[in-house]
Protein backbone atom coordinates (compact mmCIF):
# COMPACT_ATOMS: atom_id res chain seq x y z
CA UNK A 1 0.00 0.00 0.00
CA UNK A 2 1.72 3.14 -0.92
CA UNK A 3 0.75 6.57 -1.19
CA UNK A 4 2.06 8.28 -5.17
CA UNK A 5 1.92 11.61 -5.47
CA UNK A 6 0.20 12.67 -8.98
CA UNK A 7 -0.56 15.98 -11.27
CA UNK A 8 -4.77 16.55 -11.33
CA UNK A 9 -6.14 16.43 -14.92
CA UNK A 10 -6.18 20.03 -15.47
CA UNK A 11 -9.72 19.59 -16.73
CA UNK A 12 -11.29 18.49 -13.99
CA UNK A 13 -12.90 20.98 -12.25
CA UNK A 14 -15.04 21.50 -15.85
CA UNK A 15 -15.57 17.65 -15.73
CA UNK A 16 -17.03 17.97 -12.10
CA UNK A 17 -19.56 20.61 -13.38
CA UNK A 18 -20.16 19.25 -16.26
CA UNK A 19 -21.50 15.62 -14.41
CA UNK A 20 -22.44 17.33 -10.95
CA UNK A 21 -19.81 16.89 -8.49
CA UNK A 22 -20.95 20.10 -7.17
CA UNK A 23 -19.50 19.75 -3.30
CA UNK A 24 -15.74 18.78 -4.85
CA UNK A 25 -14.58 21.64 -2.55
CA UNK A 26 -16.88 22.25 0.50
CA UNK A 27 -16.75 25.41 2.79
CA UNK A 28 -13.68 26.57 0.94
CA UNK A 29 -11.64 23.29 1.82
CA UNK A 30 -10.89 20.42 -0.74
CA UNK A 31 -12.89 17.64 -0.39
CA UNK A 32 -12.22 15.95 -3.64
CA UNK A 33 -7.92 15.37 -4.08
CA UNK A 34 -6.35 13.88 -6.88
CA UNK A 35 -3.10 15.44 -6.15
CA UNK A 36 -1.92 11.69 -5.40
CA UNK A 37 -3.53 8.30 -5.26
CA UNK A 38 -3.24 5.16 -3.15
CA UNK A 39 -1.91 1.80 -4.62
CA UNK A 40 -2.55 -1.70 -3.56
CA UNK A 41 -1.70 -5.10 -4.60
CA UNK A 42 -4.50 -7.89 -5.56
CA UNK A 43 -3.55 -9.81 -2.66
CA UNK A 44 -3.84 -6.84 -0.18
CA UNK A 45 -7.37 -6.00 -1.87
CA UNK A 46 -8.54 -9.69 -1.53
CA UNK A 47 -7.59 -10.81 1.60
CA UNK A 48 -6.82 -7.93 3.89
CA UNK A 49 -9.67 -5.87 2.64
CA UNK A 50 -12.38 -7.72 0.84
CA UNK A 51 -12.63 -10.84 3.17
CA UNK A 52 -12.33 -9.21 6.18
CA UNK A 53 -15.35 -7.23 5.29
CA UNK A 54 -17.85 -9.93 4.26
CA UNK A 55 -16.73 -11.86 7.86
CA UNK A 56 -17.24 -8.44 9.35
CA UNK A 57 -20.92 -7.98 7.50
CA UNK A 58 -21.86 -11.22 8.81
CA UNK A 59 -20.39 -10.43 12.68
CA UNK A 60 -22.59 -7.71 12.43
CA UNK A 61 -25.74 -9.43 11.42
CA UNK A 62 -25.17 -12.22 14.58
CA UNK A 63 -25.66 -8.92 16.57
CA UNK A 64 -28.91 -8.04 15.30
CA UNK A 65 -30.34 -11.66 15.61
CA UNK A 66 -29.24 -11.41 19.05
CA UNK A 67 -30.26 -7.91 19.95
CA UNK A 68 -33.85 -7.68 18.76
CA UNK A 69 -34.43 -11.02 20.33
CA UNK A 70 -33.49 -9.14 24.18
CA UNK A 71 -35.14 -6.30 25.36
CA UNK A 72 -32.50 -5.50 27.75
CA UNK A 73 -29.85 -5.40 24.17
CA UNK A 74 -32.64 -3.39 22.94
CA UNK A 75 -32.41 -0.87 25.80
CA UNK A 76 -28.42 -0.99 25.38
CA UNK A 77 -28.86 0.52 22.09
CA UNK A 78 -30.97 3.25 23.21
CA UNK A 79 -33.55 1.80 20.70
CA UNK A 80 -36.96 3.65 22.16
CA UNK A 81 -39.45 1.01 23.07
CA UNK A 82 -42.11 1.46 20.70
CA UNK A 83 -40.39 0.43 18.07
CA UNK A 84 -39.07 -2.78 19.36
CA UNK A 85 -41.57 -5.01 17.78
CA UNK A 86 -41.19 -3.33 14.26
CA UNK A 87 -37.38 -3.67 14.36
CA UNK A 88 -37.54 -7.07 14.87
CA UNK A 89 -40.58 -7.64 12.39
CA UNK A 90 -38.40 -6.10 10.16
CA UNK A 91 -35.23 -8.43 11.11
CA UNK A 92 -37.55 -11.47 10.83
CA UNK A 93 -39.33 -10.76 7.43
CA UNK A 94 -35.51 -9.72 6.53
CA UNK A 95 -36.43 -6.56 4.82
CA UNK A 96 -34.08 -5.82 1.96
CA UNK A 97 -31.35 -3.67 2.13
CA UNK A 98 -29.46 -1.56 -0.47
CA UNK A 99 -25.84 -0.90 1.03
CA UNK A 100 -23.45 0.43 3.41
CA UNK A 101 -19.93 0.98 4.16
CA UNK A 102 -17.65 -0.63 7.04
CA UNK A 103 -14.53 2.00 8.13
CA UNK A 104 -11.22 0.17 8.95
CA UNK A 105 -7.73 0.67 9.29
CA UNK A 106 -5.38 -0.28 6.95
CA UNK A 107 -1.57 0.36 6.63
CA UNK A 108 -1.09 -2.79 3.79
CA UNK A 109 0.39 -5.24 6.60
CA UNK A 110 -3.04 -6.59 7.89
CA UNK A 111 -4.91 -7.43 9.39
CA UNK A 112 -7.50 -4.36 8.89
CA UNK A 113 -9.29 -3.22 12.14
CA UNK A 114 -12.44 -2.27 11.94
CA UNK A 115 -13.67 0.81 13.74
CA UNK A 116 -17.21 1.41 12.64
CA UNK A 117 -20.49 0.38 10.87
CA UNK A 118 -22.29 3.20 8.33
CA UNK A 119 -25.00 0.68 8.04
CA UNK A 120 -27.71 3.26 7.40
CA UNK A 121 -27.13 6.37 5.93
CA UNK A 122 -23.21 6.00 4.27
CA UNK A 123 -22.29 9.08 2.00
CA UNK A 124 -19.49 9.67 -0.65
CA UNK A 125 -20.96 7.08 -2.94
CA UNK A 126 -21.04 8.87 -5.98
CA UNK A 127 -17.77 10.03 -5.53
CA UNK A 128 -16.70 6.01 -4.76
CA UNK A 129 -18.91 4.58 -7.55
CA UNK A 130 -18.69 7.00 -10.07
CA UNK A 131 -15.81 9.57 -9.79
CA UNK A 132 -12.74 8.21 -9.09
CA UNK A 133 -13.47 5.23 -11.36
CA UNK A 134 -13.82 8.28 -14.16
CA UNK A 135 -10.13 9.30 -12.83
CA UNK A 136 -9.04 6.10 -13.49
CA UNK A 137 -10.34 5.87 -17.18
CA UNK A 138 -9.25 9.12 -17.80
CA UNK A 139 -5.81 8.88 -16.54
CA UNK A 140 -5.30 5.38 -18.46
CA UNK A 141 -6.53 6.66 -21.44
CA UNK A 142 -4.06 9.51 -21.15
CA UNK A 143 -1.18 7.05 -20.62
CA UNK A 144 -0.74 8.33 -17.46
CA UNK A 145 -1.08 5.08 -15.90
CA UNK A 146 -1.22 1.46 -16.93
CA UNK A 147 -4.06 -0.33 -18.71
CA UNK A 148 -3.29 -2.91 -16.58
CA UNK A 149 -4.40 -1.38 -13.42
CA UNK A 150 -7.32 -1.80 -12.12
CA UNK A 151 -9.36 -0.84 -9.35
CA UNK A 152 -11.81 -2.00 -6.20
CA UNK A 153 -14.81 -0.71 -7.71
CA UNK A 154 -17.96 -2.87 -8.31
CA UNK A 155 -19.90 -0.17 -6.48
CA UNK A 156 -22.13 1.38 -9.28
CA UNK A 157 -22.68 -1.81 -11.14
CA UNK A 158 -23.89 -3.84 -8.04
CA UNK A 159 -26.02 -0.69 -7.18
CA UNK A 160 -27.66 -1.03 -10.29
CA UNK A 161 -28.03 -4.87 -10.56
CA UNK A 162 -29.67 -4.67 -6.97
CA UNK A 163 -32.07 -2.15 -7.68
CA UNK A 164 -33.29 -3.99 -10.52
CA UNK A 165 -33.72 -7.25 -7.85
CA UNK A 166 -35.74 -4.96 -5.88
CA UNK A 167 -37.91 -3.65 -8.33
CA UNK A 168 -39.96 -7.03 -8.58
CA UNK A 169 -40.81 -6.99 -4.90
CA UNK A 170 -42.49 -3.19 -5.30
CA UNK A 171 -43.91 -3.51 -8.11
CA UNK A 172 -45.85 -0.10 -9.97
CA UNK A 173 -44.17 1.21 -7.33
CA UNK A 174 -42.43 4.73 -7.51
CA UNK A 175 -39.45 5.11 -5.13
CA UNK A 176 -39.14 8.28 -3.49
CA UNK A 177 -36.03 9.57 -2.29
CA UNK A 178 -35.34 11.95 0.01
CA UNK A 179 -32.59 13.93 1.91
CA UNK A 180 -32.55 17.17 3.95
CA UNK A 181 -32.13 20.06 2.55
CA UNK A 182 -28.87 22.45 1.94
CA UNK A 183 -26.49 19.50 2.11
CA UNK A 184 -25.14 19.57 -1.51
CA UNK A 185 -23.07 16.34 -0.68
CA UNK A 186 -26.34 14.52 0.52
CA UNK A 187 -28.49 16.02 -2.43
CA UNK A 188 -25.70 14.79 -4.43
CA UNK A 189 -25.50 11.27 -2.83
CA UNK A 190 -29.41 10.47 -3.54
CA UNK A 191 -29.70 12.02 -7.31
CA UNK A 192 -26.56 9.48 -7.85
CA UNK A 193 -28.52 6.36 -6.42
CA UNK A 194 -31.70 7.72 -8.08
CA UNK A 195 -29.46 7.46 -11.44
CA UNK A 196 -28.89 3.89 -9.81
CA UNK A 197 -32.37 2.86 -9.89
CA UNK A 198 -33.53 4.71 -13.00
CA UNK A 199 -31.03 2.82 -15.07
CA UNK A 200 -32.66 -0.57 -13.25
CA UNK A 201 -35.96 0.83 -15.01
CA UNK A 202 -37.45 1.94 -11.61
CA UNK A 203 -39.98 4.95 -11.27
CA UNK A 204 -38.15 7.33 -8.98
CA UNK A 205 -39.13 10.66 -7.60
CA UNK A 206 -37.54 13.02 -4.90
CA UNK A 207 -38.24 14.79 -2.00
CA UNK A 208 -36.73 16.87 0.62
CA UNK A 209 -37.30 14.63 4.37
CA UNK A 210 -38.50 18.15 5.76
CA UNK A 211 -41.79 18.06 2.79
CA UNK A 212 -42.70 14.76 3.91
CA UNK A 213 -46.28 15.30 4.84
CA UNK A 214 -48.77 12.60 6.43
CA UNK A 215 -52.16 12.21 4.91
CA UNK A 216 -55.70 12.16 7.10
CA UNK A 217 -55.03 8.24 7.12
CA UNK A 218 -51.54 8.63 8.48
CA UNK A 219 -50.10 7.76 4.70
CA UNK A 220 -46.68 9.65 4.29
CA UNK A 221 -47.16 12.10 1.12
CA UNK A 222 -44.86 14.06 -0.63
CA UNK A 223 -45.35 17.86 -1.92
CA UNK A 224 -47.91 17.06 -4.70
CA UNK A 225 -49.65 14.93 -2.02
CA UNK A 226 -48.64 11.52 -3.73
CA UNK A 227 -48.73 8.80 -1.43
CA UNK A 228 -45.14 7.48 -0.65
CA UNK A 229 -45.19 3.67 -0.42
CA UNK A 230 -41.28 2.85 -1.02
CA UNK A 231 -38.59 5.13 0.62
CA UNK A 232 -34.84 5.17 0.58
CA UNK A 233 -33.87 8.27 3.13
CA UNK A 234 -30.90 9.56 3.64
CA UNK A 235 -32.28 10.27 7.05
CA UNK A 236 -30.83 8.39 10.39
CA UNK A 237 -33.32 5.81 11.74
CA UNK A 238 -32.61 7.24 15.46
CA UNK A 239 -33.53 10.82 14.19
CA UNK A 240 -36.76 9.54 12.73
CA UNK A 241 -37.59 7.93 15.77
CA UNK A 242 -37.91 10.91 17.76
CA UNK A 243 -39.97 12.66 14.97
CA UNK A 244 -43.50 13.79 15.23
CA UNK A 245 -44.22 11.04 12.66
CA UNK A 246 -42.52 8.51 14.26
CA UNK A 247 -45.28 7.32 15.80
CA UNK A 248 -46.70 6.81 11.97
CA UNK A 249 -44.30 4.28 10.96
CA UNK A 250 -45.99 1.34 12.29
CA UNK A 251 -48.65 0.27 9.88
CA UNK A 252 -47.94 3.40 7.18
CA UNK A 253 -47.50 0.68 4.16
CA UNK A 254 -44.57 2.33 3.50
CA UNK A 255 -41.30 0.20 2.46
CA UNK A 256 -38.04 1.65 3.73
CA UNK A 257 -34.36 2.15 2.27
CA UNK A 258 -32.49 1.47 4.31
CA UNK A 259 -34.96 -1.19 6.37
CA UNK A 260 -35.68 -0.93 10.19
CA UNK A 261 -33.35 -3.57 11.13
CA UNK A 262 -31.07 -1.22 10.56
CA UNK A 263 -31.21 0.70 13.44
CA UNK A 264 -29.42 -1.65 15.38
CA UNK A 265 -26.54 -2.37 12.84
CA UNK A 266 -25.65 1.24 12.57
CA UNK A 267 -25.20 1.84 16.07
CA UNK A 268 -22.28 2.59 18.09
CA UNK A 269 -23.87 -0.31 20.76
CA UNK A 270 -22.36 -2.59 18.25
CA UNK A 271 -18.92 -2.86 18.75
CA UNK A 272 -19.09 -4.32 22.46
CA UNK A 273 -21.36 -6.70 21.64
CA UNK A 274 -19.09 -7.47 18.66
CA UNK A 275 -16.69 -7.85 20.74
CA UNK A 276 -18.27 -9.75 23.76
CA UNK A 277 -19.34 -12.19 21.27
CA UNK A 278 -16.12 -12.59 19.00
CA UNK A 279 -13.48 -12.16 21.64
CA UNK A 280 -9.81 -11.21 20.52
CA UNK A 281 -11.25 -11.41 16.59
CA UNK A 282 -7.85 -10.22 14.43
CA UNK A 283 -10.21 -7.52 12.67
CA UNK A 284 -12.05 -6.35 16.09
CA UNK A 285 -10.80 -3.83 18.46
CA UNK A 286 -11.27 -4.34 21.56
CA UNK A 287 -14.71 -1.93 22.92
CA UNK A 288 -16.79 -1.84 26.14
CA UNK A 289 -20.14 0.12 27.13
CA UNK A 290 -18.61 3.14 29.27
CA UNK A 291 -19.81 1.74 32.29
CA UNK A 292 -18.77 -1.97 31.96
CA UNK A 293 -16.06 -3.13 34.50
CA UNK A 294 -14.03 -4.38 31.09
CA UNK A 295 -13.54 -0.75 30.28
CA UNK A 296 -11.19 -0.35 33.01
CA UNK A 297 -8.97 -2.67 31.42
CA UNK A 298 -8.44 0.13 28.57
CA UNK A 299 -5.62 2.46 29.08
CA UNK A 300 -6.10 4.52 26.02
CA UNK A 301 -9.20 4.60 24.24
CA UNK A 302 -11.67 6.23 21.95
CA UNK A 303 -14.83 7.26 23.66
CA UNK A 304 -17.76 7.52 20.40
CA UNK A 305 -21.23 8.43 21.39
CA UNK A 306 -24.17 5.74 20.82
CA UNK A 307 -25.12 8.02 17.99
CA UNK A 308 -22.93 9.82 16.20
CA UNK A 309 -21.74 10.89 12.60
CA UNK A 310 -18.60 12.38 10.74
CA UNK A 311 -16.31 11.93 13.89
CA UNK A 312 -18.85 13.92 16.19
CA UNK A 313 -18.02 14.11 20.15
CA UNK A 314 -15.56 11.74 19.30
CA UNK A 315 -12.74 11.75 22.14
CA UNK A 316 -9.31 10.09 22.49
CA UNK A 317 -8.06 9.51 26.57
CA UNK A 318 -5.20 8.10 28.25
CA UNK A 319 -4.94 7.21 31.80
CA UNK A 320 -7.32 9.67 32.80
CA UNK A 321 -5.87 12.43 30.77
CA UNK A 322 -8.09 13.81 27.65
CA UNK A 323 -5.61 14.06 24.36
CA UNK A 324 -8.41 14.70 21.64
CA UNK A 325 -11.70 16.27 21.89
CA UNK A 326 -14.24 16.69 19.00
CA UNK A 327 -17.21 19.03 19.58
CA UNK A 328 -20.77 18.04 18.18
CA UNK A 329 -24.47 17.68 19.04
CA UNK A 330 -24.16 13.94 20.13
CA UNK A 331 -23.46 12.03 23.41
CA UNK A 332 -26.59 12.23 25.49
CA UNK A 333 -27.86 8.55 24.98
CA UNK A 334 -24.26 7.44 26.53
CA UNK A 335 -21.14 6.39 25.33
CA UNK A 336 -19.07 3.20 24.20
CA UNK A 337 -14.84 2.94 24.64
CA UNK A 338 -13.27 1.47 22.04
CA UNK A 339 -9.18 0.47 22.53
CA UNK A 340 -7.21 3.03 20.45
CA UNK A 341 -5.87 1.95 17.45
CA UNK A 342 -4.14 4.84 15.33
CA UNK A 343 -4.89 5.37 11.59
CA UNK A 344 -1.95 4.66 9.59
CA UNK A 345 -0.15 7.81 8.42
CA UNK A 346 1.32 8.46 5.04
CA UNK A 347 3.24 11.70 5.26
CA UNK A 348 0.97 14.15 7.43
CA UNK A 349 -2.27 12.20 6.79
CA UNK A 350 -4.19 10.00 8.58
CA UNK A 351 -5.77 7.47 6.19
CA UNK A 352 -8.78 5.78 6.22
CA UNK A 353 -10.81 3.00 4.20
CA UNK A 354 -13.91 2.61 3.86
CA UNK A 355 -15.26 -0.95 2.49
CA UNK A 356 -18.39 -0.89 0.61
CA UNK A 357 -21.22 -3.85 0.76
CA UNK A 358 -23.97 -4.32 -1.69
CA UNK A 359 -26.58 -6.65 -1.01
CA UNK A 360 -24.53 -8.20 1.82
CA UNK A 361 -21.54 -8.31 -0.32
CA UNK A 362 -18.31 -6.51 -0.57
CA UNK A 363 -18.62 -3.87 -3.53
CA UNK A 364 -15.41 -1.75 -3.46
CA UNK A 365 -13.78 0.42 -1.13
CA UNK A 366 -13.03 4.29 -0.47
CA UNK A 367 -10.15 6.50 0.88
CA UNK A 368 -9.99 9.66 3.01
CA UNK A 369 -7.43 11.09 4.59
CA UNK A 370 -7.20 14.11 7.01
CA UNK A 371 -4.38 15.82 8.73
CA UNK A 372 -5.51 14.72 12.13
CA UNK A 373 -6.20 11.37 13.49
CA UNK A 374 -10.01 11.97 13.29
CA UNK A 375 -11.86 11.75 10.27
CA UNK A 376 -14.63 14.14 9.90
CA UNK A 377 -17.09 15.40 7.12
CA UNK A 378 -14.66 17.79 5.62
CA UNK A 379 -11.47 14.86 5.43
CA UNK A 380 -10.60 14.65 2.24
CA UNK A 381 -11.36 11.56 -0.52
CA UNK A 382 -8.27 10.53 -2.81
CA UNK A 383 -8.70 7.80 -5.66
CA UNK A 384 -7.13 4.06 -5.62
CA UNK A 385 -5.63 1.88 -7.88
CA UNK A 386 -4.90 -2.09 -8.06
CA UNK A 387 -1.43 -2.93 -9.67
Amino acid sequence: MLRIPFPERPDWKVKAREFGFHFHTMHGEPYWDESAYYQFSLQQIENDLEDPTAEIHQMCLEVVDRVVRSEELMTRFCIPEPFWDQIATSWYEREPSLYSRIDLAYDGQGPAKFYENNADTPTSLYETGFWQWLWLEDQVNNGHISRSADQFNALQELLINRFAQLKPTMPNHTLHLACCKDTDEDRGTVQYLQDCAEQAGIRCAFVYVEDIGLSDRNRFTDLKDNNISWLFKLYPWEFMHREEYGAHISGNHCRFLEPLWKSVISNKALLPQLWKLFPGHPNLLPAYFEDDPGAANLSKYVRKPIFSREGANISVHQNGNTLIQGDGPYGEEGYILQAWHTLPKFGDNYTLIGSWLVNDAPAGISIREDTGPITQDLSRFLPHIIV
